[in-house]
């Protein structure tokens, strides 16, 4: 198609395709936005105008690829194709953790380096969202177990030293059996001799990921959801951009890049054959999935790491819940939307009931989800043995891609895909700096916090909600207060969601790049996993309250609620199948909002 046509397709899209996005400082992902990059992004057909760096992919590594390139001084864009962490990025135990268990595969680089990255997200790159929390490590056979494992933890620690920064996080501890039922008092008496306290730290990843995309964003990237890549361009055997389509109207059209980095975590293989199948990287899919379960339904100030015979369970502290998981089982079925079957959901709850007094029933977990690791292929039938740690390849000129690693190491990953894609760049380009970049809300969030309660005052929001701001927004929480300020009625809590704000709605809406309803209940928000309801009540008010903001029909704004609820139903229903294959078969009855409609 000649570039003048797939500019004119693309400002049908994007509103005109001079317009040209100014320095976003505050990095916000507003629809306006939104058509300025995508007006950008067309308008790199024309000569000279084309980007130094294209990232394909918008979960965690490829968003930290788009903060790492940009802030090298490059012109970077990054398209996602449907919201950003919408797959696994998500989808994740939320830990920000350095793998004790790698420890006993002798892993010791590779938990280094995940240390290493936990205590910078801790201390300077994301303080208001990756905090410390404690773990039981539940002894069981006396003598031999406790010298053995406290010696891991102790190993675990110095790891932790290694890298310059501070730990972030408190120094492990030896209790006793009464030591642990005080710390635990919902453990059966029997179910252990005592325990080790460590720690590590958590995250919401979702957040965490739309942060670093708003931080890219504020240094000069262009940043698209919803914009999926249909073909990559090629002159000879040079990968030099990409076709893309416009998910919410369906128009098409190319950007030019001097490098493409393919970042799409279980897609790999997907995206890898558009362009070779010559000296691909092969990513293996393990199913995750994960209960979230009422804070209440058993006391315990720590969470616990317990052994299965097959990987390790969590039992994770999460604000007024608990999320425990999960499994690791190979997945061959659909990649968008893994279902967690009626068997899953029974293995958790049959390992977590071996050492609570109370035992959890189905009618205690209010929320379940599912996620794929993209684990790096190998020999090995178990996926829980397959390699955690990442690969840079390069399969063609003009083609980087990164696969496999962490969560906790996305960082490191980016700044090695970023690395590959200059190694061949004309101009000399500088070392990576995102070890020294916070991301947006971290810088003032520990004034902000200590000022709460006089914050509290001014707003007249109660200061237990403004902690809950302050831990999800960082500093940039007096945003969502200005935009309570200028309407108090968005000081209301959604319905059947009382932790979450209407205020919140408009935010994500105005300022996080949501385009759906499903995008706020399920990653802005936490209440698709949250509420007993699983956002059914919420799903209403928050289309009306996009509905203006995105330029929603009445017809688009019943649609995207409508779609939800059948999310919702299909989700419940496939949590009731006996196995993977009937679990795949029910979720799949709903597609995706993006591809049954439309409309605006």
């Amino acid at each position: 198609m000649p570039a003048s046509r797939n500019r004119t397709t693309a400002s049908s899209a994007a509103g005109t395709s001079s317009v040209k996005p100014e320095r976003n400082a505050g990095g916000a992902l507003s629809p306006e936005f939104r058509e300025a990059s995508l007006a950008a992004l067309a308008g790199t057909m024309e000569p000279g105008q084309e980007l130094d760096v294209l990232i394909v992919g918008g979960g965690v590594v490829g968003a930290g690829s788009a903060l790492d390139a940009v802030t090298r001084g490059l012109k970077v864009g990054i398209v996602e194709m449907n919201d950003w962490a919408s797959g696994t990025s998500s989808r994740s135990s939320k830990l920000i953790h350095g793998g004790l268990r790698y420890l006993e595969m002798l892993d010791f680089a590779l938990v280094q380096e995940a240390l290493q990255e936990r205590g910078l997200l801790i201390q300077r790159i994301a303080p208001h969202l990756v905090r410390p929390v404690p773990f039981l490590y539940p002894l069981t056979k006396r003598f031999v177990e406790r010298p053995y494992v406290g010696a891991g933890i102790m190993l675990y620690d110095t790891l932790g030293l290694t890298s310059g920064n501070s730990r972030g996080v408190p120094f492990h501890k030896h209790l006793s059996k009464r030591g642990t039922l005080r710390a635990a008092p919902s453990l059966k008496d029997d179910a252990m001799i005592g325990s080790i306290r460590y720690y590590d730290a958590q995250v919401d990843d979702a957040r965490l990921v739309t942060d670093v995309v708003r931080t890219a964003v504020s240094y000069g990237a262009y940043a698209a959801n919803g914009v999926k890549v249909v073909n990559f361009l090629r002159e000879g055997e040079r990968v030099v951009g990409a076709r893309v389509r416009n998910q919410l109207d369906g128009t098409e059209f190319d950007i030019r890049a001097k490098q493409v980095v393919n970042a799409t975590g279980v897609w790999t293989d997907e995206t890898q054959a558009m362009v070779t199948d010559r000296g691909q990287l092969k990513v293996r899919a393990s199913k995750g999935i994960h209960l979230v379960v009422p804070r209440d339904r058993f006391q315990s100030t720590v969470g616990l790491i317990l052994r299965t015979e097959k990987s390790v369970l969590f039992v994770i502290p999460w604000g007024r819940h608990w999320i425990i998981g999960t499994t690791d089982t190979d997945w061959k079925l659909d990649k968008a939307h893994p279902a967690a079957s009626s068997a899953d959901i029974d293995y958790v709850l049959e390992h977590v009931n071996k050492v609570l007094k109370r035992p959890l029933t189905r009618e205690d977990v209010e929320g379940v989800y599912a996620g794929l690791r993209p684990l790096l292929a190998g020999e090995n039938d178990s996926t829980a043995k397959l390699s955690r740690e990442h690969v840079v390849a390069h399969p063609v000129p003009g083609l980087v891609v990164v696969a496999g690693g962490k969560y906790t190491t996305y960082r490191v990953m980016a700044k090695d895909a970023v690395d590959e894609a200059t190694r061949t760049l004309d101009e000399k380009v500088p070392e990576s700096c995102t070890e020294t970049i916070p991301l947006l809300g971290a810088v003032g969030y520990k004034a902000a916090w200590n000022r709460r309660n006089r914050t509290a005052e001014e707003s007249g929001v109660h200061v237990a909600r403004l902690e809950h701001l302050l831990g999800r927004y960082g500093s940039m929480t007096s945003e969502v207060l200005e935009l309570i300020a200028a309407d108090p009625t968005l000081a209301e809590p959604l319905p059947g969601a009382d932790d979450y704000l209407r205020a919140e709605v408009v935010y994500a809406a105005t300022q996080e790049g949501a385009l759906h309803v499903n995008d706020v209940l399920t990653r802005r928000t936490r209440i698709s996993i949250e509420s007993w309801d699983r956002g059914v009540a919420a799903a209403p008010v928050v289309g009306e309250l996009m509905a203006p903001i995105l330029g929603w029909s009445q017809a688009k704004q019943e649609s995207e609620v409508k779609h939800y609820l059948a999310r919702v139903e299909a989700e419940r229903l496939s949590q009731e199948q006996p196995d993977d294959a009937s679990a795949d078969a029910v979720r799949l009855g709903v597609e995706d909002i993006s591809e049954s409609s439309t409309a605006q």
